[in-house]
């Protein structure tokens, strides 16, 4: 593949870069032709947060978007594959689902040489962005505020018992952001008929993790909203927008971006 267009970017003003790893839907003829028929129908992406965010860059917010498929490679995975938790999850190539189904048909898993490849063209080109961005922010404004933006199913019994509350946010147990920070994103839901929680089942994947660094000025959160704030009632696996439960769901999305933009560190 020589053009592998792995993100699209859009380069705003304020200090709030929004990266969204999960919701592109692009698989390399390796990947595709290896899945099987369920895991063809992309049930763990991160369905329509490009759209759900669809204010952020007129609000300043700068939004990095991947264009791949988990299933091709996770950016929200270190490199090295090491199990960001304890309980059972997924890893940088996965190959099972959240449905604990295979992801792949019997022997048929891509090779290194293409892991290799989606390594150099999707993993590293989506970090070496991220990290010139955050890098462009902090230069212009002192500090720079990372979002991870992602969504998962409301009910999956292989990672968690009974239903995710809507918000879920991750600052890795607070490592990844001060308090005031994560205070201004849980405020913006507070008023609203949402449920949220704060480091629960969802702590922030590698990407809070490794770029939330606040003795260097970078703070990073991430936030898991429960698919259920905005897909329509019934069979899940049509992944279909409930548009009135858009309009609800981003007069918190707006409130959140507009705090995070506005927000100033201590320092």
């Amino acid at each position: 593949m020589s053009d592998w267009h792995a993100y699209d970017l859009h380069e705003g003003t304020s200090p709030l870069l929004i990266s969204m790893p999960h919701s592109g839907t692009r698989l390399t003829a390796e990947v595709k032709k290896a899945m099987t028929a369920q895991a063809k129908l992309l049930p763990d992406t991160d369905w329509y947060i490009p759209e759900i965010y669809s204010m952020a860059t007129d609000l300043g917010a700068s939004v990095l978007r991947a264009n791949y498929s988990r299933y091709v490679i996770d950016v929200n995975r270190s490199l090295d594959d090491v199990p960001l938790y304890s309980s059972k999850t997924t890893g940088l190539f996965p190959d099972i689902l959240f449905a604990d189904e295979p992801v792949f048909a019997d022997q048929m898993q891509p090779d290194e040489a293409h892991q290799a490849a989606c390594k150099q063209h999707v993993w590293q080109a989506y970090h070496a962005t991220l990290a010139r961005q955050l890098a462009r922010l902090k230069a212009l404004h002192g500090y720079a505020i990372l979002l991870d933006a992602h969504s998962i199913a409301s009910v999956v019994p292989m990672l968690f018992d009974g239903k995710l509350p809507d918000f879920n946010w991750g600052t890795n147990d607070g490592k990844a952001c001060p308090a005031s920070l994560l205070q201004v994103a849980t405020k913006s839901v507070e008023l609203a008929p949402y449920s949220q929680v704060c480091n629960g089942r969802f702590k922030g994947g590698f990407i809070t993790r490794h770029y939330g660094r606040p003795s260097e000025h970078v703070y990073a959160l991430q936030l898991e909203l429960g698919q259920d704030t905005y897909l329509a009632d019934g069979d899940q696996q049509t992944y279909i927008m409930d548009k009135a439960k858009l309009a609800r769901l981003q007069v918190i999305i707006t409130k959140l971006v507009h705090g995070l933009c506005a927000w100033r560190p201590a320092h």
